[in-house]
């Protein structure tokens, strides 16, 4: 190329000199700005989501909890005793009359979404029972995530 064929190049195919690269520090700002304002507003709202798909997922699996003890009492004629606890329905506590598990698909005893065991208090003469989690707490009690989940 020559020196002529340069100058009539238009002006957009030019390279810029090298000073006048890149962004500028208030550019770089304003992006930092829209993004912070962007994940306070959304941030929240993932966060409760997440909250609820916990409760919900506790709450499933008490019901299915529930349908593992209505096979066992189908079986056995009686619900657990709190002694024996959710464990009978993987294994029996000795040598219980009828039972034909495990009653839970997997085998095991599932934890609640927030890792610990679910707590299992049987009723007067093994007529009912309840299966409940303490919520993310961990405490009897709560409100909102920390809400006692039973049945």
């Amino acid at each position: 190329m020559t020196l002529l064929h340069l100058r009539k190049t238009p002006m957009t195919l030019r390279r810029k000199p090298d000073g006048e690269a890149g962004f500028t520090l208030v550019e770089l700002l304003v992006v930092l700005v829209i993004l912070v304002l962007l994940a306070s507003i959304i941030g929240p709202r993932v966060i409760g989501y997440l909250g609820s798909s916990r409760a919900k997922t506790a709450q499933v699996q008490i019901e299915s909890l529930v349908t593992a003890m209505e096979l066992f009492h189908i079986d056995v004629g009686r619900f657990p005793t709190s002694s024996e606890g959710l464990q009978v329905l993987v294994k029996p506590a000795g040598n219980i009359p009828g039972w034909n598990g495990p009653y839970l698909t997997k085998g095991e005893l599932p934890q609640d979404p927030w890792g610990r065991p679910y707590i299992y208090e049987g009723g007067q003469n093994g007529a009912a029972f309840t299966i409940k989690s303490f919520g993310a707490d961990g405490k009897e009690g709560g409100s909102d995530e920390d809400a006692d989940i039973a049945r």
